[in-house]
């Protein structure tokens, strides 16, 4: 049995801020070759990403199905996207395969696909689903005394669904405290803003009050994210719950908080003006030249593919 707890990412070593900004980078630029969408939901969960493949999860890329690797649930699968760049950057599956997302023939679909992709637990994209998934996986570990761990991503969204509160009541009931919860509280949903659809707060009383550990963080920091996921659980003998304070098209100033960039897929002057801004952040945050030379490789795939 292999441990893979340190393998490397690929297709080099990045650090986690160079792993998110590369999520956000590589994208934009598959979703807007595809004419596709949810860029936003994507954005909101970049960090999230990038410290539970890049620092949390114990993987083996070169074994997908390793029995004792931690399990990964995407439950909001509309955020496909991320990640597919997430397992493919720690070198599940060759990067030119993203090329192809949700393109016709291709087995890398728009929501999350498990069949034919390696590092897929599960399909998802069928919202309120996946908590109840994770509790399965996470009961049997249990069980069976295994030491893997399940984490589950969960969108505020779907939190409006009455299955994510009845597997939320069945987790500590059985003591999972193997299952970590992580909630991208972006605020925005479909078709609104949460608290106009259907306002979840008081969230984290509600969550204790079902018997979790819980913590709020910023969801963007990637300090707080891997110091965090690092000393789970957060209480003994119960499950976790993080929530993650985030923004919805987080990196590009006409993105953020704006509840079109859930559907909408961006025009050829729009991708420009959003990779220049994440190739200015990404060189404002560190020496910027891996992300500088994949924005400007994607500005012209972008502006090639995108008619």
């Amino acid at each position: 049995m292999k441990n893979s707890a340190t393998s490397p990412l690929q297709p080099a070593q990045l650090s986690l801020r160079e792993f998110a900004d590369s999520i956000r980078l590589r994208s934009l630029e598959m979703i807007s070759r595809a004419k596709s969408s949810h860029v936003g939901s994507v954005f909101s969960t970049a960090e999230i990403l990038a410290v539970l493949y890049g620092k949390i999860l114990r993987l083996n890329p070169a074994e997908p199905n390793w029995p004792a690797r931690d399990r990964f649930v995407m439950s909001k699968g509309h955020a496909a996207a991320g990640l597919y760049v997430a397992l493919a950057l720690r070198g599940f599956f060759p990067l030119e395969w993203l090329d192809k997302f949700y393109q016709d023939a291709s087995h890398i679909a728009g929501h999350v696909t498990k069949s034919g992709i390696p590092g897929v637990e599960v399909s998802t994209g069928s919202l309120g689903h996946g908590l109840a998934i994770a509790c399965g996986m996470a009961i049997s570990a249990h069980r069976d005394n295994l030491p893997h761990r399940v984490f589950a991503l969960l969108s505020d969204g779907e939190c409006d669904e009455g299955s994510t509160w009845e597997a939320a009541l069945f987790a500590p009931h059985h003591q999972l405290e193997n299952l970590t919860v992580i909630v991208d509280y972006n605020e925005i949903q479909s078709l609104g803003h949460v608290k106009q659809v259907l306002d979840l707060e008081p969230f984290a009383d509600k969550w204790k009050s079902f018997g979790w550990g819980v913590v709020e963080i910023d969801g963007h920091d990637l300090n707080a994210l891997e110091t965090t996921l690092s000393k789970l659980p957060l209480q003994k003998g119960r499950p976790s719950c993080i929530i993650a304070h985030t923004v919805k098209g987080k990196g590009v100033d006409f993105m953020e908080h704006k509840l079109l960039w859930h559907y909408r897929c961006p025009s050829d002057d729009e991708l420009e003006s959003a990779l220049n801004q994440l190739n200015a952040a990404s060189a404002g945050k560190s020496n910027g030249s891996a992300a500088k030379s994949h924005a400007k490789t994607a500005k012209t795939n972008g502006k090639r593919n995108h008619r």
